[in-house]
């Protein structure tokens, strides 16, 4: 069986990287590992006082993403896909790299806006970094507006 890894970022567009994902998945008779990488700093915050950390605050974000990543899950097995997912806090393309490589991934799935020029060099971008660092086939999938 195929292995592919699927990174979401619960944007606007994330159903429409779901739905190419399962359409190669069921093209390749594949396997999806789903997982989403939420930033380190989901609980600080700068006020008057500086760098304030607020736990309650990160662990009300942590559940709120996992539910939504429990609903793609389970989307993607009613499609009669096996997927199994893992949602980690941490730098995004070196977690979704170690999850590839623990999971024997064959392809990873991202999406792109299309951005380009002074956007990434502001920005950055995830799906460029992991095409230049990830020792699997980076499949990119056009997700435009």
């Amino acid at each position: 069986m195929i292995n592919i890894i699927l990174p979401v970022d619960f944007g606007d567009k994330t159903d429409q990287l779901v739905d190419g994902a399962i359409k190669f998945a069921k093209q390749l008779n594949g396997r999806i590992y789903l997982i989403h990488v939420a930033p380190s700093d989901i609980g600080f915050a700068i006020g008057d006082m500086g760098f304030q950390y607020f736990p309650e605050v990160e662990a009300n974000e942590i559940r709120e993403e996992l539910v939504l990543l429990n609903k793609i899950e389970q989307r993607i097995i009613a499609q009669d896909i096996d997927c199994e997912h893992l949602l980690k806090q941490g730098l995004a393309k070196d977690i979704i790299l170690e999850y590839a490589k623990a999971k024997n991934g064959d392809y990873i799935v991202m999406g792109s806006h299309g951005r380009s020029g002074i956007y990434d060099v502001f920005v950055g971008s995830l799906t460029k970094g992991l095409t230049k660092s990830s020792t699997i086939p980076v499949l990119v999938l056009p997700i435009h507006d």
